[in-house]
């Protein structure tokens, strides 16, 4: 089976070396290749030329400076500098392919934006947390830059009607781009919150934590008409003792009745309600 043709822009499989140099420290500078040499291998050598692919190799290992002093520019949005470096590598890649040396131009001037565009390209398509429609990428960038200009001159943040009025946009323009933005990265929902107390994670801050009053309203609820459905006495017996707090020999005083009477009534209606409501809660969960 023929193998599929390998696209003009992919890595040759050198490059995995010149990358490894690259990270320990080892890239050469401008001087160790002889570029003007590589340059003319690589526009008069046929495509299948052994030497053409060397020439390219020695063109990436030589302008890998530059590729490591752009992606810097972007290593604090939340990537990894290698990762910045490789996605700019791509860039340079292409723009070595289609550099035309006759023109009297630069290299670095020809692919810094070729390189810069790709890094980008890669915060726009790969970086986004949930996926969101491209002009709201482009307004949260919009965004960003005029909310630092307006902060810049106000001396305090803008309002959204100052953001809009300054992008030509309507209020409700702008607040969905800074909702878009929201989607840009995530939190782990463990994670302690940003204001440094490590004892609420975000998603008990944001989320709430067990309340232990709910589980006793629930019993509440499932007790009032249990309550109502006893004899008056013993409903008697349970409201002095639980919500007067009055001891067994006080409330067989207020009834006229012992102490004893009071105990074995009062254990009699607990055990009552006790079987109802167990009842209750496993008719629920069947």
């Amino acid at each position: 089976m023929a193998k599929p043709d390998k696209p003009d822009n992919a890595p040759h499989p050198g490059f995995l070396l010149i990358f490894v140099r690259y990270v320990a420290g080892m890239s050469p500078t401008q001087t160790d290749v002889n570029t003007s040499d590589a340059w003319q291998r690589l526009k008069n050598s046929p495509d299948d030329d052994p030497s053409r692919v060397t020439a390219r190799e020695e063109l990436v290992e030589a302008h890998l400076p530059l590729v490591h002093f752009l992606a810097r520019r972007y290593e604090r949005r939340g990537e990894p500098l290698d990762d910045l470096v490789q996605v700019g590598v791509i860039g340079l890649l292409k723009a070595i392919d289609r550099f035309d040396l006759d023109r009297g131009v630069a290299f670095s001037t020809f692919a810094t934006p070729t390189i810069v565009g790709e890094i980008k390209r890669h915060f726009r398509d790969k970086t986004w947390m949930v996926r969101v429609p491209r002009p709201l990428q482009e307004l949260r960038g919009k965004l960003v830059r005029t909310r630092e200009a307006l902060t810049h001159d106000l001396g305090r943040a803008p309002t959204v009607a100052e953001l809009a009025e300054a992008l030509d946009l309507t209020e409700d323009e702008v607040l969905e781009g800074l909702d878009a933005a929201n989607a840009y990265s995530a939190w782990s929902l463990d994670a302690p919150t940003r204001d440094g107390d490590d004892s609420m994670s975000v998603a008990e801050a944001r989320l709430g934590v067990a309340e232990d009053a709910y589980d006793l309203v629930e019993k509440r609820r499932s007790v009032a008409p249990l309550l109502d459905a006893l004899p008056e006495r013993e409903r008697r017996i349970i409201f002095l003792r639980f919500f007067r707090d009055m001891s067994q020999a006080e409330i067989g005083e207020e009834l006229g009745i012992s102490q004893m009477h009071v105990s074995r009534l009062l254990s009699q209606t607990l055990r009552r309600l006790n079987t109802a409501v167990m009842s209750e809660v496993a008719f629920k969960a069947s």
